[in-house]
């Protein structure tokens, strides 16, 4: 039986990882691998898809790794005004409420939830109802 579900688990895992490399950061890694995994391999395939979705997307981050470049340049084209943050920026740093402008993400990108700005000369993406930085685009 130990066995069975070591070698489900592995069919599962690279079934998958195509599959989930286009989800979109953690959340949405997680979410899409486990439903993936679960339709190849039951529900010992929702456990490890679930687990490789999310680290693919943690890795892909929320705009993917091909669609950082492009993004960033789409910003320093469009201009944006940088609000100055005294204190480290990192991801899961929670804006301030007032004095930060946050703009939609064009379609062309695939990120609906967040909107993005610029904070200390640097394109970051925002989840809008928290405030809260998901994503520093380099």
């Amino acid at each position: 039986m130990k066995r069975t579900l070591m070698v489900l688990a592995m069919i599962s895992t690279g079934a998958l990882i195509p599959t989930v490399a286009s989800a979109q950061g953690v959340p949405g890694g997680i979410e899409r691998g486990a439903r993936e995994g679960e339709r190849a391999a039951g529900p010992v395939g929702a456990i490890v898809g679930g687990t490789v979705g999310g680290v693919v997307g943690g890795v892909a981050g929320v705009l993917g790794v091909d669609q950082g470049p492009r993004f960033r340049s789409y910003v320093v084209e469009q201009r944006r005004p940088s609000y100055r943050y005294q204190n480290d920026l990192a991801v899961g740093v929670v804006l301030p409420e007032e004095g930060v402008t946050y703009y939609d993400v064009p379609a062309e990108y695939g990120v609906r939830d967040y909107r993005y700005t610029v904070v200390n000369d640097r394109t970051v993406l925002v989840d809008p109802r928290t405030r809260r930085v998901v994503q520093i685009v380099e």
